[in-house]
């Protein structure tokens, strides 16, 4: 399905931006195919890619993860409430990985553009994000906890 070299600048670019936004490393559970479980407690936010490579790169964030990552970024000052402010937030994260990872896979020649993040809640998700099978890759972090990167390659 996807190859190793596609999916390493999103770890790699995950990796750095959260070090860099929430000062916590996150450490990767196993990766697995799977269809996504649309969750009405969780957060999803898509951004398509396209270009030599194609599909989605799905974030699924349990809404309290995404909230305390939101407040890890705002360095470490409570948030409590996923309103505009929090959504802008983890788009913005989800945004940087992306773009990073984007980058990353230009450094080895495979040339792609991301759309600009799609911030899914609740009954939204099972038709924006509907698809077949997706490599999941869940990262931890200590102290906040679990989410979900999906990666959709279709080309």
């Amino acid at each position: 399905m996807q190859q190793a070299q596609h999916i390493n600048p999103f770890l790699q670019s995950a990796t750095t931006v959260l070090e860099q936004m929430c000062s916590v490393t996150p450490s990767r559970g196993e990766l697995t195919i799977k269809h996504i479980e649309f969750s009405g407690t969780y957060v999803w936010l898509k951004i398509s890619i396209f270009g030599q490579l194609e599909g989605d790169i799905v974030f699924g964030f349990p809404e309290q993860v995404a909230l305390r990552i939101v407040s890890g970024m705002m360095g470490g000052f409570s948030i409590t409430e996923f309103d505009e402010m929090s959504q802008s937030a983890i788009a913005e994260l989800g945004n940087m990985i992306s773009g990073n990872a984007s980058s990353l896979l230009y450094d080895e020649g495979i040339q792609i553009d991301i759309t600009p993040p799609m911030l899914i809640r609740d009954n939204e998700a099972q038709g924006a994000l509907a698809t077949k099978q997706a490599l999941s890759i869940p990262l931890t972090l200590e102290g906040i906890g679990q989410f979900e990167i999906f990666v959709v390659m279709l080309k």
